[in-house]
């Protein structure tokens, strides 16, 4: 194996459950790669009205979730009892501890992204936040060949305590797009509609290109496609999950 494609890894989703009956394409944790520093989790989740994530404790990382259809509500022992619509962002800053139910907020399929990203030490003892952008808030950026949706990071408006860079890529057919990630950061590319090659390595919604130590990245679509790029500075540090919390 050379450097090259150490620090690029294909790896496909898996279907699983969670909460009470909402259905799970999980990203990472897996059985190849278990955390991508500073990345404990990401989850591709479908939940209809019958299913939902009831009550629950987490701290110790914080969560962004990401609508891609549908509507999801979140409600928490903070006083925060609020939905989200397709396109929107909620976030949270789990510190030394939160309760909170994730909830159907449409009666159709509710269809979003959840990542973790691990807290530094000094943080893990905070109060716990929550943080709430609506679709037509999200930052976006129109070219030629590339539309972008800026969830996090620069114009984006959630504030982490982590330096990561989330974005939502729409690519047109026949396209070409090169980005250069910062060399000591880490991340994942997740393909979400039609097919994508990434550095010679081909992909179809629900797999991802684990990205090591940055670089540069190209990416080539035959027909439209939709991706995410998530990528953030690691703390270096080993990450220890116990279930829903991040030690």
């Amino acid at each position: 194996m050379t450097g090259e494609s150490k620090n690029r890894i294909k790896i496909e989703a898996r279907d699983t459950t969670d909460g009470a009956g909402a259905q799970i394409k999980r990203v990472f944790p897996g059985n190849n790669i278990r955390h991508i520093d500073p990345f404990v989790l990401l989850d591709e989740f479908f939940v209809t009205s019958e299913a939902s994530f009831p009550e629950h404790f987490h701290s110790g990382f914080e969560a962004i979730t990401y609508m891609l259809e549908g509507s999801f509500r979140h409600k928490d022992n903070l006083g925060n009892d609020s939905t989200v619509n397709t396109g929107g962002i909620q976030c949270f800053s789990a510190g030394e501890g939160i309760r909170h139910a994730e909830l159907p907020g449409s009666e159709n399929m509710n269809h979003g992204l959840q990542l973790w990203i691990n807290l530094p030490d000094n943080k893990k003892n905070t109060d716990p936040t929550y943080q709430k952008v609506e679709s037509e808030d999200v930052s976006e950026q129109e070219m030629e060949d590339v539309k972008i949706r800026t969830l996090v990071g620069q114009d984006g408006l959630i504030e982490l305590n982590t330096d990561i860079s989330y974005r939502d890529f729409t690519l047109e057919q026949n396209s070409v797009y090169e980005e250069k990630i910062h060399e000591d950061w880490n991340g994942i590319l997740y393909v979400l509609e039609n097919k994508l090659k990434c550095g010679g390595i081909s992909l179809s919604p629900a797999e991802g290109m684990v990205i090591k130590k940055g670089g540069q990245l190209e990416i080539q679509t035959e027909k439209k496609a939709r991706f995410v790029l998530i990528t953030g500075a690691p703390h270096n540090k080993p990450i220890k999950q116990h279930g829903s919390v991040v030690d």
